[in-house]
């Protein structure tokens, strides 16, 4: 083999191992599922929800107390996605989940609700109740919270 022939099957096999290498840390980046449970009171008093959030449609998780329920609406989901990138596990959960709400005022105030009642944790489909928190899931690059309601009437 000549030194021309040597130097590129050197080069050819450094970047196929450069190619692999980086195969396998982008799948290790992918695979990343962090599972964080965030309190709703941390999101409802986030400076960014005092713009966005008006206070006419109020939020309870399921198993919270509530004023008195005097009508129930239909059900519905909001699955939030935010870039991860540059912002900490926390704060990208706050902020999808704020979208989320933000979701729900909106389709509540349509509805003629003033509350989103019995929310759920709702990734991937599969419920998680709680009565003070929501769980959020943070990959290497995005942030999500999937949830789910009811719009009501409470009395207010």
């Amino acid at each position: 083999m000549t030194s021309k022939n040597t130097y590129a099957l050197v080069l050819k096999r450094s970047l196929a191992v450069g190619v692999a290498a980086l195969g396998l840390a982008a799948g290790a980046a992918q695979a990343r599922d962090t599972v964080l449970h965030i309190p709703l009171a941390d999101v409802l008093a986030m400076p960014e929800a005092q713009g966005k959030l008006d206070g006419s449609v109020k939020f309870f998780l399921a198993g919270a107390k509530t004023p008195r329920i005097e009508k129930r609406m239909g059900s519905d989901s909001s699955n939030q996605k935010t870039n991860g990138v540059g912002k900490s596990d926390e704060f990208g959960c706050k902020w999808a989940a704020l979208s989320a709400l933000i979701a729900f005022q909106n389709s509540a105030k349509r509805e003629g609700a003033n509350a989103v009642v019995d929310l759920v944790s709702y990734y991937k489909k599969n419920e998680t109740k709680s009565d003070t928190t929501f769980e959020c899931h943070a990959g290497a690059m995005i942030i999500g919270v999937a949830l789910k309601g009811t719009y009501a009437k409470i009395a207010e």
